[in-house]
C-alpha cells in the first residue's frame, strides 16, 4: 500500500519536528501500514473528531500517550479495508472510541488505522461515519454515564439532574440525551454567552459557574437528584454536598482539577453514589449496549446544533489550543478522507 497521511505525536528527545510544545513534537507525516501498531483489521478512516483529551495529547499539556510515537485521535470512523478477523467483514462501516487509541495504539488522525477486531463497533443502522463522530467519545461518555446512573435507579421523576461543563462535548450531548429521556436538566457553564445554546438543546435552567455559592458545610441544601460532572475539584465537592438522598453523581472529567476534597457524610447520611465513568476500557458487551442506546432511546436530537463544526484534516492543529482555552462549544468533526 502507498504512503498515507497521519498526524503523529512523539517526544522531543527522540524526534525532530517544527511544531514543538509541552515536551512533545507533533505534526503531519507520511506512513505505511508497517509503521502502525499491530492489529488484525485495517480501517480506511473517513472521519475523526477532537476531544479535550486529544488537545492534551497533541500539545503535551497532559500525559496521555503511554508510548511514542503514536498517531493522535481517540476516535475514528470509516470502512474496513481488510481483515484477518473472521468476525469482521471487509466493507463494514465501523467506529472505534477509546480502546487505547492515541494511548497505546495508533489513533484516528490518519487515513488508515490498524486495529484489533474486538475494538470495532459496527456503525448502528440509521447512522453514518460523520454522525457517529459528531457523537464520538464525548457522546459515548455521556451515554455511558446516563446508562450507569439509570442502572443505579436514576429516573426523571426523582428530580433535576445538573450537568457541569455544560457547553463542552460531553456536557452538550448529556443535556440533549437527558432532556430527550424526560429529565429536567440544569446546565452549569463558565460561558455567559452560552445560555441560549444550552436552552436550545434541552437545559431548563442555566447557572454560571462564577455565580455559584459552593458553601462550606459538609452538606448543603439538597438540590439535585443526580449530576454529570466534567470538572472535578471544588465543583465535584459542591455536588457531593448538594445532591439529594439516593442521587447519583457520574464523574466523567477533570477539566478544573483532579483533586476532590469532601467528607463521607453525603455518602452515609444521604446515600449519595459517586460513579466513576471510564470510556476507554469499557467491556465490549457494555460498549455495544451503550452504542445501541445511542442509536435508539438516547439518540441526540440536536446533533446539527451540537456538532455543526466540520474541519478539513489539514486544519486539525489550529483547534487544539481552543480546546485547552475553553473556547470551543459543542463538537468538532474532522474530515480525514472520503467515506
Amino acid at each position: 500500500m502507498d504512503k498515507f497521511r497521519a498526524y503523529r505525536i512523539d517526544r522531543k528527545d527522540i524526534a525532530k519536528d517544527i511544531a514543538k510544545d509541552g515536551g512533545i513534537v507533533a505534526g503531519f507525516t507520511e506512513l505505511t501500514l508497517d509503521d502502525l501498531t499491530p492489529g488484525n483489521v485495517v480501517v480506511r478512516v473517513s472521519h475523526s473528531t477532537i476531544n479535550y483529551k486529544d488537545a492534551l495529547a497533541a500539545t503535551g499539556a497532559g500525559r496521555i500517550l503511554r508510548r511514542y510515537p503514536l498517531n493522535g485521535g481517540i476516535d475514528l470512523a470509516g470502512t474496513v479495508e481488510s481483515s484477518e478477523d473472521p468476525a469482521v467483514e471487509p466493507g463494514t462501516p465501523v467506529l472505534v472510541n477509546g480502546c487505547g487509541l492515541s494511548e497505546t495504539v495508533d489513533g484516528g488522525y490518519a487515513e488508515f488505522a490498524r486495529l484489533d477486531g474486538g475494538s470495532l463497533v459496527p456503525i448502528p443502522d440509521g447512522m453514518d461515519a460523520a454522525t457517529v463522530m459528531q457523537i464520538g467519545t464525548a457522546g459515548y461518555t455521556a451515554a455511558l454515564a446516563i446508562h450507569r446512573m439509570e442502572q443505579n435507579g436514576q429516573k426523571p421523576e426523582n428530580g433535576p439532574v445538573v450537568v457541569t461543563g455544560a457547553s463542552g462535548g460531553v456536557g452538550s450531548i448529556a443535556i440533549d440525551m437527558l432532556a430527550g429521556r424526560g429529565y429536567e436538566v440544569v446546565a452549569v457553564t463558565g460561558k455567559a454567552d452560552a445560555s441560549d445554546y444550552l436552552s436550545s438543546i434541552g437545559a431548563s435552567r442555566v447557572l454560571l459557574r462564577d455565580e455559584l455559592d459552593p458553601g462550606s458545610r459538609p452538606m448543603e441544601t439538597a438540590e439535585w437528584a443526580g449530576a454529570i460532572d466534567n470538572l472535578g475539584g471544588d465543583y465535584l465537592a459542591w455536588l457531593t454536598r448538594t445532591t439529594a438522598y439516593g442521587g447519583n453523581i457520574a464523574s466523567v472529567g477533570l477539566a478544573a482539577s483532579h483533586a476532590l476534597e469532601t467528607t463521607v457524610m453525603p455518602f452515609i447520611l444521604r446515600a449519595v453514589c459517586l460513579l466513576g465513568i471510564n470510556s476507554v476500557d469499557t467491556p465490549r458487551d457494555l460498549r455495544l449496549a451503550v452504542w445501541s442506546r445511542i442509536a435508539t432511546d438516547l439518540k441526540p436530537r440536536h446533533l446539527d446544533r451540537i456538532g455543526h463544526t466540520r474541519i478539513a484534516f489539514e486544519a486539525l492543529p489550529d483547534y487544539f489550543r481552543q480546546y485547552l482555552d475553553g473556547r470551543v462549544t459543542g463538537r468538532v468533526v474532522v474530515e480525514i478522507g472520503p467515506e
